[in-house]
């Protein structure tokens, strides 16, 4: 075939065919980087990102380079000050979580034992309330050949049941019960009030508690006669949801974790002077002596979940 006439062809140089050529590769990201620029993106920190993953910030620092290389594009605006992401950063945070969520996945199916069998759970009516419905949604899609039962209640009906053999696990407060646990989250117990209510500090403050030996209960009364300031239990409830439905609707005060503060209920207001509080943690009990992989499959994923929580905080 003959040159076509008004065409003049020139050969390719050597930049020229380089430059198509790296078109034409694909780019392969690593799940490190981009598991690393998540950590970054969700705590705007560097630090607290290195802390949450495993790395040092030099280490998360030379990861997120390679990244910006690799894609030849900023993902983060970074200032003394302040750290955010870019319009490119952006863009990739949202491919990076469905691709994180899908290898983790595909992971935790392929290497899990392949646990089966029935798994009796007692939970507490406050972990997690926001989160919880969705995380165990995702456990029995994620691992349809174990059959869960729940079971929520106070841990004071949770941790007899489980001493007796009927629950295989609880999660419910470290302080109620003596035997081995694992902590699975820690946070601060606080006063609540309803929005709007109004105490006066030197009136007999009422509290609503649960019937005793409840351990906030315990707590509350302990801290106010410490602190010489009058009492008195105004409305005793057998549930936390009934605690937190009398407290919005302004009957008194209570002591709650402040994961349970839900819409309609605030931390009691500092011109109260009521004194501080400690911290609470929610445990994982189990009898790790006896072999049960459903259990141990649970508990894993429990923990995960619960650690992902934490790093978008």
């Amino acid at each position: 075939m003959g040159k076509m006439p008004g065409w003049r062809f020139f050969p390719r140089s050597g930049f020229v065919q380089q430059a198509i050529m790296a078109h034409m590769i694909p780019i392969d990201l690593d799940i490190n980087m981009l598991r690393c620029f998540k950590a970054v993106a969700e705590t705007g920190s560097f630090t607290k990102a290195g802390n949450n993953i495993g790395l040092t910030q030099a280490g998360v620092s030379t990861k997120i380079r390679r990244l910006e290389e690799r894609l030849d594009a900023k993902v983060f605006n970074r200032t003394s000050k302040k750290l955010s992401l870019t319009h490119e950063g952006e863009i990739l945070l949202t491919h990076a979580q469905r691709i994180l969520s899908a290898h983790d996945e595909a992971v935790s199916q392929l290497t899990t034992p392949k646990a089966f069998g029935l798994l009796r759970v007692g939970l507490i009516d406050y972990v997690l309330p926001e989160l919880l419905p969705g995380i165990l949604s995702q456990f029995r899609k994620r691992y349809p050949n174990i059959s869960l039962e729940v079971q929520m209640d106070l841990g004071t009906g949770l941790i007899p049941a489980f001493e007796k053999g009927d629950l295989d696990l609880v999660v419910a407060g470290k302080d109620l019960y003596q035997g081995s646990c694992r902590v699975l989250i820690q946070e601060p117990l606080v006063w609540a009030t309803g929005q709007g209510a109004e105490f006066d500090m030197h009136e007999t403050l009422p509290l609503i508690a649960l019937p005793s030996p409840c351990h906030f209960r315990k707590i509350a009364t302990e801290a106010l006669e410490q602190k010489n300031r009058k009492w008195k239990i105004g409305f005793t409830v057998t549930s936390i949801s009934s605690v937190q439905t009398a407290v919005q609707a302004g009957l008194g005060l209570s002591v709650l974790p402040i994961g349970a503060l839900k819409e309609g209920l605030n931390k009691a207001p500092s011109k109260l002077e009521l004194p501080e509080l400690p911290m609470f943690s929610i445990a994982i009990f189990a009898d790790e002596q006896k072999k049960n992989n459903a259990r141990d499959v649970f508990i894993s994923y429990l923990e995960a979940e619960v650690g992902k929580q934490k790093s978008c905080r």
